[in-house]
């Protein structure tokens, strides 16, 4: 429904009092000016035109008063044009001035007067015309009817503002009750908080005072230890010095003693000598003898034609080149580049030495040396793959090889054997730290790496590497040749193969992680050098046979990954060099038992497995719980050398 527009037909200015066009006046403001109105009009000589002129009754309620906005009156600016041009702008202005805006709410209308001419009203000015009481009737029962509509209309927009005052009221009572509860639970949350950082404070000033009583009583318990090791060094010391002294004349008497046998022993050479010299005068003069004999009888029986004897010349001579023939016929069938079997030798020999010093110290001595082997064993035994234990255990094993109480040569002989001895069962990992104990040990006790050498060398020729091929007339039996490379002999019978196989395999495992092992700071003495050596003369050398292979497979799946690093492309050659002459030759022999080993090769080189790192290879960390060792106690102060490439060639 749209909006009702009303407009006045009337002159805009009557006795001087203008319409506004667009009334916006308060309701006090209207009653105000209609009373003005009514007395002006009563005022006047001529008649007033209004058929009523009771008071007004209106309501000046609450909401009366609280209505913003009046009722509004629109006129036509079409209407009373004329009369508008007629009058001046002077007058026009000045009535301007003296307008107020009201509203008539009890303003009686007619809708009778059609008429749109302009009327004159001189000095009569009438708001409508008379009509009788009927009509007077009907138009103040209709404007009491709307004016009751309009109170109710008040009413409830006045109610509707309380209703919206009093909910206003409560938001605000209710927001302000909020913002109190914040500030309260603000405070609260503060009052928390600071009490939270003080049981913080409270706990870490507990925490750091026991921390640091904790570290007075640590120290005090150092300072105790301290002296106590103190005096202990020193008794020690004082007994160290008993013990040189001890040991210094009891090396006085051996050495007499050994000079007293070795002079026995030249006796005894000397003897030896001269009847040898004498039997061999007596042989002589009985050749001669024989000679002249032979000869008279030859003059003698001449003439019938007799011939001399010589079968006994002939066997002489052959009982004296027995022995050599036997030597050249093992050696012949010994196949080795010179170069190994010149440092196996030398090696060897060491070894032998050794053995032969720790025999005369045992004989010449009454003191009781085992007690040093156990702990080298059961050092070695506890040997496992964590960083904290192998140098742990290697600092232990130094101390013993370098104690002034047990003879070096003892200590280095117990060492070699049981290293050598604990990895003959198949296990990478304790290969791996084995290894890498050697090569700390060893830059400490350089003797240790010719004599670990050389037992290797002992207990498998292939450390070498070396074989022997069996040949009748070399070997008494086949098993003594099983002997000589290294099978043993249980319950009077030569061990099975798969035995042999799996020692021998235990054995170059422990050699290559030797090889392969590298400690920063830490030079290895036998390391990726010679493992290059090893694989040149191997390949130079040694025939393809199943002892062979399980040795080479062995040595490549613990040394290839670190000498794939070190030597790149060389080493792939040498791997086409064993996949295409050393596998074929392997082939060729067409044996059932050499299938496996084949396939380990094959499948070691086709898959690239010399680029992954053996499991083992690198140490394990230490649980945080262990105490560390530091690694400056292990370390060898000195020049680390790098190593050249080690040339390899095909004959």
């Amino acid at each position: 429904m749209g909006a009702i527009k009303l407009e006045l037909r009337c002159p805009q200015k009557v006795d001087g009092i203008a319409i506004d066009p667009e009334p916006d006046w308060s309701f006090d403001a209207l009653l105000s000016e209609l009373n003005s109105l009514e007395t002006r009009l009563n005022a006047s000589s001529k008649p007033v035109p209004f058929t009523k002129t009771k008071s007004r009754e209106i309501s000046t309620g609450k909401s009366v008063e609280s209505n913003a906005r009046a009722f509004v009156i629109r006129v036509s600016d079409d209407e009373l044009e004329n009369d508008n041009e007629r009058k001046g702008e002077e007058v026009h202005n000045g009535s301007l001035v003296a307008v107020k805006r009201f509203t008539c709410d009890a303003l009686y209308l007619s809708e009778s007067d059609d008429s749109d001419d302009d009327v004159a009203l001189g000095g009569e000015s009438f708001l409508m015309d008379e009509v009788g009481l009927a009509d007077g009737a009907l138009v103040e029962l209709t404007h009491q009817h709307q004016l009751g509509v309009k109170e109710e209309i008040r009413n409830l927009i006045s109610t509707l503002e309380t209703q919206l005052i009093s909910e206003n009221e409560q938001s605000t009572s209710a927001l302000a009750q909020v913002e109190k509860f914040r500030d309260m639970r603000r405070e609260m949350d503060r009052k928390i908080d600071t009490v939270y950082q003080r049981k913080i404070a409270e706990a870490l000033d507990n925490h750091l005072t026991a921390v640091q009583r904790d570290h007075e009583l640590k120290s005090q318990i150092e300072e105790r230890k301290i002296r106590s090791d103190a005096a202990y060094e020193e008794a020690k010391r004082k007994e160290r010095a008993l013990q040189e002294e001890k040991l210094r004349q009891e090396k006085v008497k051996a050495e007499a003693e050994m000079q007293a046998k070795l002079r026995a022993e030249e006796a005894k050479r000397a003897a030896l000598e001269a009847e040898k010299r004498a039997a061999k005068e007596a042989a002589e003069r009985e050749a001669a003898e024989n000679s002249k004999r032979i000869t008279a009888g030859v003059s003698q029986d001449g003439a019938c034609g007799h011939q001399p004897d010589d079968s006994s010349v002939i066997a002489g001579a052959q009982s004296r080149g027995s022995r050599s023939d036997g030597t050249k016929k093992l050696q012949s069938a010994v196949r080795a580049t010179e170069s190994a079997l010149n440092i196996e030798q030398k090696r060897l020999q060491k070894l032998k030495e050794l053995d032969e010093e720790n025999q005369s110290l045992k004989l010449s001595s009454n003191e009781d040396f085992s007690g040093y082997e156990k702990d080298i064993s059961r050092l070695i035994r506890q040997i496992r793959g964590l960083k904290d234990n192998v140098r742990t255990k290697a600092s232990e094993l130094v101390k013993i090889l370098n104690n002034p109480l047990c003879p070096q040569s003892i200590s280095l002989a117990t060492f070699s054997k049981k290293v050598v001895s604990r990895c003959e069962t198949p296990d990478d990992n304790v290969a791996m730290s084995c290894g890498y104990v050697i090569v700390l040990v060893a830059s400490q006790v350089p003797q240790v790496m010719d004599i670990l050498l050389g037992e290797f060398h002992r207990a498998c020729i292939y450390t070498v590497p070396k074989h022997i091929v069996y040949s009748e007339a070399a070997f008494e039996s086949e098993e003594a040749y099983y002997k000589t490379i290294g099978y043993r002999e249980e319950d009077g019978k030569i061990e099975s193969l798969e035995n042999y196989l799996s020692r021998l395999k235990s054995y170059m495992r422990l050699y290559a992680a030797l090889i392969q092992t590298e400690i920063p700071g830490v030079q290895n003495a036998h390391g990726l050098k010679e493992g290059w050596a090893w694989l040149a003369r191997f390949l130079n050398a040694l025939p393809a046979n199943i002892y062979t292979a399980v040795a080479l497979i062995a040595f490549l799946q613990l040394a290839g990954f670190a000498l794939f690093k070190k030597y790149k492309s060389q080493f792939r050659k040498i791997l086409d060099n064993i996949y295409d002459n050393f596998l074929n030759a392997l082939k060729a022999r067409e044996d059932s038992k050499l299938n496996l080993v084949i396939a380990e090769i094959q499948y070691y080189i086709e898959d690239k497995k010399f680029l992954e790192e053996p499991e083992g290879r690198t140490l394990q960390a230490p649980p945080l719980s262990s105490t560390l060792v530091p690694e400056a106690d292990y370390q060898e102060y000195g020049r680390y050398h790098q190593y050249q490439e080690y040339g390899y060639q095909y004959h």
